[in-house]
């Protein structure tokens, strides 16, 4: 559905911090569904870690919240570019529950829980092969 020249116009990360390669389903005001592939030869497995190379938990929470907000972009009809920045402010019941690795695709769930006065509630999910790698309700406030 997205590819990463669209996400582009909906996320201001850049490499190495653009976290979500591709959107394979989204449903406005409710739902999106993205992956990130692993490949070992990302920075991060430098040095996380040298002999049993891991996908950061902070990067794979980044990873979550940058996929709800490509969600909130989408369904507020802005983009960066219309000069709206969205923060991330706040995890909740955060929970890790398998390592991600190289050839990890990690597919990032976010469904909108609410939103007041600009602030946003996101429930959401990192899977590999059908198995919970993490899980949070996010906070984001669009600026």
């Amino acid at each position: 559905m997205m590819d990463v020249v669209e996400i582009r116009k909906y996320l201001p990360h850049r490499y190495p911090f653009l976290l979500v390669d591709r959107v394979v389903e989204l449903n406005l005001g409710e739902s999106i569904v993205a992956y990130k592939n692993l490949t070992v030869n990302e920075p991060f497995f430098d040095g996380h870690f040298p002999d049993k190379p891991v996908f950061p938990g902070v990067l794979l929470v980044e990873a979550m919240a940058q996929a709800a907000g490509i969600l909130g972009f989408k369904t507020m009809d802005k983009t960066p570019a219309d000069g709206s920045i969205y923060y991330f402010v706040g995890a909740d019941n955060l929970r890790f529950k398998r390592p991600c690795v190289p050839g990890d695709q990690v597919m990032l769930r976010a469904s909108i829980v609410g939103e007041r006065r600009g602030i946003w509630k996101f429930d959401v999910k990192a899977d590999v092969d059908g198995q919970l790698a993490a899980s949070a309700t996010i906070l984001c406030a669009d600026r």
